[in-house]
């Protein structure tokens, strides 16, 4: 069985009542409970005495304010059970209104104990109901204070005068409203300092448990506060660091950049971050010498109101970067070294590419003088002899001239000359040149070029070399009896120039690859023919000197398309001048995707 404490106060000393009390809602609500409890204590209590007044001396105003707190509390019980806590709140301030009202209208002075009771129920809506609900009750207690005013003046009052048992009723309705407010007052009081502390807590340990060191600097660039964290960040106490400490472990070269970030921070309320060399000494061993680490310091001004002098409070976040900047360091070295390999590469390609050149002119040109006769009539073998070391004299020749372009292009010093041209005019001494080798094969040259195809601004003769390479390659990856189409026409503002072959085709790893330097379709003994892998490489910088693409569509068994999109204005193409091209209709992926297939398949 409850005890009447334990009935009035809702059971707010069990802990579990005291837990949820830690919530401003459950005490707020809690609060509201005990109000309403201590309303129907009263009014239960001195309801014997109302009835007895109004009985034996037919007084009328005793009876009426205890049935009001009878009223008042059975209906905030109940709405508070069913959790409708603001309407709570409105009843316990209504009805403090109202038995300030009735107080004033029986008391025939301007300034009585009913307005002072009145007055408290505006105390009680601030402490226990929300703004917007809480401004409308000024606006009710300037009504009653109209009309206790209009009651004194004799305008009209309550049925009965002013009697002297009168002032015990308005002692007892006083002390019922200020318990109210007290009441109120001390529990949300509590739970807020309660909240205030824990969230205060809350964010201590947060500090205090976080990896990266914690500072915050006041106004005036004072340490105020340093976190656990920074003890060994820095290898030192705390308190060593207040003061100029901070500072002192800085490096002298890194203290401009950090002065001028923390006053950004300090004066203009921005945010900085600013990476320094910090002092690291060895706690465990205090007599050896100091480690420097780069530190990243965050600086975040605290906005709090008004600033003191126009200054902010900083919050600064360090972080221990010197992995990363040792990585950083060890990446732009590494990097370094691979732009000095690089570049002597090209260096030792073009000095020994220019070296060769000259003894393998010698090689060709007298192989070729000894096999026409010029030098006198030679037997048949040494005839092929001379025909062999030709042969082997030009494809050296090849291999220097293709090294010595990948050189250039490399390093950057391959300049076009660029000039406007019929895209057609390239094909007749492209496939000349490639006709031998196609013969050797049984390999038939087809092309598929439309009547009329717009000037390219371009390099001619760097397109030339694109072409020879591009048929070349298809020549020499496709079997005996094939066929080796080439094909041009516009694409939109470039020209497409595609060269398909039926040869062996390649992987989709393969088809990643191509361009890189070196690299063939099957490797070491497997290789299906001779060459060192640069022709694609030279293809793929010469196109992309021209601002233009290259692609590759292959599948092993079947063949190959290589294609090449150069644009019709050359590297600096002009909309303009090349006109856009209107889409009349959209196509669905798979009408674009047949299409492609069948393209590919005429190639082919």
């Amino acid at each position: 069985m409850r005890s009447p404490v334990s009935w009035l106060t809702g059971g707010a000393s069990t802990p579990a009542n005291r837990e949820s009390g830690s919530r401003p809602e459950a005490a707020r609500r809690q609060t509201l409970a005990v109000n309403s409890r201590l309303v129907l204590a009263f009014s239960a209590a001195g309801l014997p005495a109302a009835l007895w007044m109004l009985v034996a001396g037919g007084t009328v105003l005793p009876f009426v304010l205890s049935v009001l707190g009878l009223a008042v509390g059975f209906v905030t019980l109940a709405l508070h059970h069913r959790g409708q806590a603001e309407l709570v709140a409105a009843g316990h301030v209504y009805g403090t209104l109202l038995a300030g009202l009735l107080l004033s209208l029986v008391d025939p002075a301007v300034a009585d104990v009913g307005l002072a009771v009145a007055i408290l129920a505006p105390v009680q809506a601030a402490l226990l109901m929300r703004a917007p609900v809480a401004r409308g009750v000024w606006l009710a207690l300037a009504l009653v204070a109209g009309l206790a005013a209009a009651s004194s003046l004799s305008h009209f009052g309550w049925p009965e005068s002013w009697r002297g048992e009168f002032n015990l009723v308005a002692g007892v309705a006083l002390l019922v409203a200020a318990l109210m407010v007290a009441n109120a007052a001390h529990r949300m009081s509590a739970v807020s300092g309660s909240q205030e502390r824990g969230q205060v807590n809350a964010y201590r340990h947060l500090v205090e448990s976080v990896q990266d060191a914690v500072i915050r600097f006041g106004a005036d660039g004072g340490l105020a506060f340093a976190s656990r964290s920074s003890e060994p960040l820095f290898g030192c106490r705390r308190y060593e660091l207040t003061g100029s400490g901070l500072l002192d472990r800085m490096h002298i070269l890194d203290r401009p950049a950090y002065m001028t970030a923390f006053a950004i921070a300090n004066q203009d309320g921005k945010a900085r971050t600013v990476e320094v060399r910090m002092r690291r000494d060895n706690a465990a061993a205090p007599a050896t010498a100091a480690q420097f680490v780069w530190i990243e310091i965050a600086l975040s001004p605290v906005i709090d109101g008004e600033p003191a002098a126009g200054r902010h409070e900083v919050v600064a976040l360090l972080r221990d970067v010197t992995a990363r900047r040792d990585d950083e360091d060890a990446a732009r070295r590494a990097r370094k070294a691979a732009e000095e390999a690089s570049l002597a590469k090209s260096r030792f390609l073009a000095t020994i590419g220019h070296e060769l050149r000259t003894p393998l002119n010698a090689i060709v040109g007298f192989s070729e003088m000894m096999a026409s006769g010029i030098a006198g009539e030679l037997a048949p073998a040494q005839r092929e002899y001379a025909h062999l070391i030709h042969r082997s004299g030009r494809h050296l020749t090849d291999v220097v001239q293709m090294l010595l372009d990948m050189s250039r292009l490399e390093a950057g010093k391959l300049e076009l000359q660029i000039g406007s041209f019929q895209p057609d005019a390239l094909l007749e001494p492209c496939l000349q040149i490639v006709d031998g080798m196609a013969r050797q094969k049984s390999i038939r040259l087809a092309t598929d070029v439309p009547r009329l195809l717009p000037a390219l601004v371009a390099d001619e003769r760097a397109c030339r070399q694109v072409l020879i390479n591009l048929v070349a390659n298809a020549v020499k990856f496709s079997g005996e009896n094939s066929l080796v189409t080439v094909s041009m026409r516009r694409q939109g503002r470039h020209i497409n120039i595609s060269v398909a072959d039926q040869g062996i085709g390649m992987d989709e790893e393969a088809v990643r690859r191509i361009g890189e330097a070196f690299f063939q379709a099957g490797h070491g003994t497997r290789r299906p023919s001779e060459g060192t892998g640069l022709g694609l490489s030279i293809v793929k910088g010469l196109v992309e000197l021209h601002d233009g693409t290259l692609h590759a569509v292959s599948t092993p068994g079947q063949g190959t398309t290589m294609t090449v999109l150069l644009p019709i204005n050359g590297p600096a193409t002009k909309v303009e001048e090349t006109g856009a091209v209107t889409q009349l209709h959209r196509e669905s992926a798979a009408q674009n995707m047949a299409e492609w297939q069948d393209e590919r398949k005429r190639a082919q």
